[in-house]
């Protein structure tokens, strides 16, 4: 790997001006992003937007679908199910005059989740609007912000008449937020590169550990009757509440396991189980014959989903021999989406020295490093790809909330340090066309 000299002063003077000078621009890019109502199975036409944005840029663009039988044999596959996004994975490669510098991947996520009932917003969910310096709206935080972030610093470069000079991928993947098989998907179709940075909504910090998750749907049947003859019945609802709070003693014996574990043993709660959707019964004046709970649970780096997904259905088994009716009428355990392992970002890469300094100047603060309890893509380029997966973006709040929003001072400084690092990590050469 080629190793570069820290970036010049009066080129990243330049650079840093060149983000200024088309902010304004990124901003507009960044709220129709956020228009397009891109929750999963429906990022088809902001993927098409995206493509566009690709060749009016001069990326040859890689637009592929997912390979279901490809990723059923990955061991970090989220499951498959009919929920599952048809939408195209979309790769744009940019390709050097001459390679010498380092690749990237940067790359960004368009699948959002649901917004929740519209009342509980202060405005329409989809209407990206400027209050202060937040920037409100369902997926502007997590992550279009990011994902427009990515196209702004190649342009930042391009307004200086310059390009990168390594190959860089520009990706733009969905599932995202139910089974990271879009990531997944880019490294069985090949892309890899010598790091991987992606700018979800970190607070201005790079995250050091990231937890895997695990998704799983616990299914219980009652028996039915009129609630005049409660007795006669059984309450599948009644059922699967108390397999819920036994989970919450497996939570609790998760959490003791912090022990020992570097990023982890400092944290109040690292391992979190989600009840995330509950229902069952057909009628109000019935004894419900039938309940589905959906779950997420968090995993400890370097414990497989298979090993952790053996635990739970472990766990509820031991608990339903104890119990009285489910003994005889044990729940069925389906798992349903993530099953994704966690990762550990060992310091001391260059790449991570480098964002270092671009942070730095694009700051005035030494960059900070944490650990997330929350699922993220950069596990596949740490985990399949073995380099340097650096996750680092904007200050943020609401995320997965209502009035989600991201903060406008903070996304104009990590862009600025996202264009120093592709110029240091990637070197710079002049462009043949003119500015874009």
């Amino acid at each position: 790997m080629t190793t570069r000299p820290p970036l010049d002063p009066t080129l990243a003077a330049r650079i840093k001006a060149s983000v200024e000078e088309g902010f304004a621009a990124q901003l507009d890019l960044t709220a129709e992003l956020m228009r397009f109502p891109s929750q999963r199975g429906a990022e088809h036409a902001v993927q098409d937007f995206i493509f566009r944005a690709m060749r009016a840029r001069g990326l040859i663009v890689d637009r592929f679908a997912m390979d279901e039988e490809a990723i059923a044999r990955h061991p970090g596959a989220g499951a498959i199910s009919a929920e599952h996004s048809k939408a195209p994975i979309l790769v744009g490669i940019h390709r050097p005059r001459e390679e010498t510098g380092r690749s990237l991947i940067l790359q960004g996520h368009v699948d959002v989740v649901p917004t929740g009932p519209h009342d509980l917003w202060t405005s329409p969910p989809y209407e990206a609007r400027i209050e202060g310096d937040w920037l409100y709206g369902r997926g502007g935080a997590d992550m279009k912000a990011g994902h427009a972030a990515n196209f702004a610093c190649l342009d930042a470069l391009a307004r200086l008449g310059l390009q990168p000079a390594a190959t860089l991928y520009l990706q733009s993947v969905v599932e995202e937020e139910s089974t990271g098989n879009g990531a997944l998907m880019t490294h069985l179709r090949g892309y890899t590169a010598d790091a991987a940075l992606i700018p979800e909504p970190e607070d201005e910090k790079l995250v050091r550990a990231n937890v895997g998750v695990l998704w799983f749907e616990i299914e219980v049947r009652g028996e039915p009757a009129h609630v005049r003859d409660m007795g006669a019945g059984a309450n599948a609802i009644d059922a699967a509440w108390r397999v819920i709070a036994d989970l919450r003693r497996l939570e609790a014996e998760l959490n003791a396991r912090k022990a020992g574990r570097p990023h982890f043993e400092d944290s109040e709660h690292p391992i979190n189980l989600n009840v995330g959707k509950i229902e069952g019964g057909d009628w109000g004046s019935s004894v419900p014959c039938w309940c589905k709970v959906q779950c997420r649970l968090a995993i400890y780096p370097g414990v497989s989903a298979a090993e952790a997904a053996r635990e739970v259905e472990s766990w509820i088994g031991a608990f339903s021999r104890t119990d009285r009716y489910l003994a005889n009428n044990p729940p069925k355990v389906t798992f349903n989406g993530f099953q994704a392992e966690g990762y550990v970002l060992e310091p001391g890469s260059e790449a991570e020295a480098v964002l270092g300094r671009a942070h730095r100047e694009a700051t005035g603060r030494p960059l900070e490093s944490f650990m997330t309890a929350g699922y993220l893509d950069t596990r596949v380029h740490a985990l399949y790809d073995r380099i340097p997966a650096l996750c680092y973006g904007p200050i943020s709040r609401n995320i997965h909330a209502f009035d989600e929003a991201v903060s406008v001072a903070s996304l104009k400084r990590i862009t600025t340090a996202m264009a120093l690092f592709v110029a240091e990590w990637c070197g710079v050469e002049p462009r043949e066309a003119g500015p874009r």
